[in-house]
């Protein structure tokens, strides 16, 4: 038992009551004697302490005793629970005579089935660690889970050598470990901790990349399928060759599909040079004709031209929109910040490239102004015939993050990303 300190757990977060704080590991409390009133009514020992998933900490909700030798287990409500002291935890009599079975619920979570020993991500080192330990606060007479603490301490309290600390305890708080979903700890019990999905959605494809390089087996899985398929795209373009094999390794077609959709002609060339050829020549077979066929002419000995790889994900107005409209329609499409370098402004058939306007000179425009008075012109483009070698060159030279491709008659046709060409498109043999 501890005295309250700083551990990160925010108090005012937990419920108003009477009383002191007090911090428990769970190895103390494991196998700790489950008393019904007087320390001579024994019951059997604590087996696992079960918690309600809830924000923004897990409450305790009840006590699990496991007896063995056939004996049917036991479900104690926390409410039964009178008092936890160094010796024993104080429990009301069962009015029948024994507490009813333990029958698992959904949204509940077993410390010791589901934390501890549990492969969780540190996010900081970007490496597997592993649940040694979990700390709670005792508030009012409830348990909520606090921290996890990856140190060997931890591990030398579970084997019952606290005597012989090794250093410091490595706490992250459980703000941090929550489990992907109820789902997975309770029902299928695939990844037992890691970030949050929200946490996950918010970090950067690169960090994820180097995440899921890190992982392996059902933990990468798991990972990789908490991500919608426009963040599953972007990290899989970021992944190195050996996690791009072992993510699409296990990919449904329904979620290849979704996830292949998201990415650009040149990702997609990427991801299957590194493909065994039968996955790869299998995989083609779920993308779009034309989209396949652009694939193909990369991974060939010909040379990618710009209408191979360019994107049609660009903006393009006519040069009479005012700066306000602009910036109204971009809010409201919800696009990614990467598509949106630039604006493209087009005369009046819709189609002529006319025009460029950096998003940063838009957003600093006054709200009037009309963007053919702010457009840079002549725009410098690349012809749809363009090569990649082509393509480099004008990137090294301007320094765009993105150059439109155009026809012989000046018609925007599409947009070329910086990074699909300057990181290099693997060739191999025409599938």
């Amino acid at each position: 038992m501890f005295a309250l300190n700083n551990r990160g757990i925010h108090t005012a977060e937990l419920p108003a009551g009477a009383g002191t704080y007090r911090l428990f590991h769970f190895s103390e409390l494991l196998r700790r004697r489950v008393c019904a009133g007087k320390i001579k009514d024994r019951i059997g020992k604590l087996t696992d302490l079960v918690f309600l998933l809830q924000e923004p900490y897990p409450k305790s909700v009840g006590i699990y005793i496991e007896h063995g030798w056939g004996k049917p287990t036991e479900f104690i409500p926390w409410e039964k629970v009178i008092r936890i002291e160094d010796d024993a935890i104080f429990v009301e009599p069962p009015g029948d005579g024994a507490y009813p079975p333990f029958v698992d619920q959904a949204g509940w979570l077993l410390v010791d089935q589901h934390l501890m020993g549990r492969t969780i991500l540190d996010l900081d080192g970007r490496r597997c660690e592993v649940v040694n330990d979990v700390l709670l606060v005792d508030r009012a007479g409830r348990l909520f889970i606090a921290d996890v603490d990856i140190s060997f301490n931890g591990f030398l309290r579970r084997v019952g050598l606290e005597k012989l600390k090794w250093t410091k305890d490595r706490l992250i708080p459980w703000k941090y470990v929550q489990p992907l979903s109820v789902e997975d700890v309770v029902a299928t019990d695939k990844v037992s901790l890691s970030i949050t999905r929200n946490q996950v959605m918010e970090l950067p494809s690169e960090d994820l990349a180097d995440v899921l390089e890190e992982l392996q087996g059902e933990e990468q899985e798991a990972l990789f399928g908490v991500l919608d398929s426009e963040k599953a795209a972007e990290t899989l373009a970021e992944a190195e060759p050996r996690a791009k094999r072992q993510l699409v390794e296990d990919l449904s077609e329904e979620r290849a599909r979704e996830i292949f959709s998201e990415m650009t002609v040149p990702q997609l060339a990427d991801l299957f040079a590194v493909l065994p050829f039968d996955d790869a020549r299998e995989l083609l077979e779920l993308l779009e004709a034309r989209v396949a066929e652009k694939v193909r002419s990369i991974l060939s000995e010909r040379e990618a031209e710009a209408d191979d790889i360019m994107s049609q994900d660009y903006i393009s107005v006519p040069k009479e929109a005012r700066v306000a409209e602009v910036l109204g329609d971009i809010r409201r499409t919800g696009r990614e910040p990467r598509t949106i370098s630039y604006v493209y402004v087009v005369n009046g058939d819709g189609r002529t490239l006319v025009g460029v306007v950096d998003l940063r000179e838009l957003v600093l425009s006054p709200d009037e102004t009309a963007l053919g008075d702010i457009m840079i012109s002549p725009v410098v483009a690349a012809e749809k015939d363009a090569n990649r070698e082509d393509l480099v060159e004008m990137f090294a030279k301007y320094h765009y993050r993105m150059l439109p491709v155009v026809d012989g008659e000046d018609h925007i046709l599409g947009v070329i990303d910086y990074n699909d060409v300057m990181k290099g498109i693997v060739l191999r043999a025409k599938l």
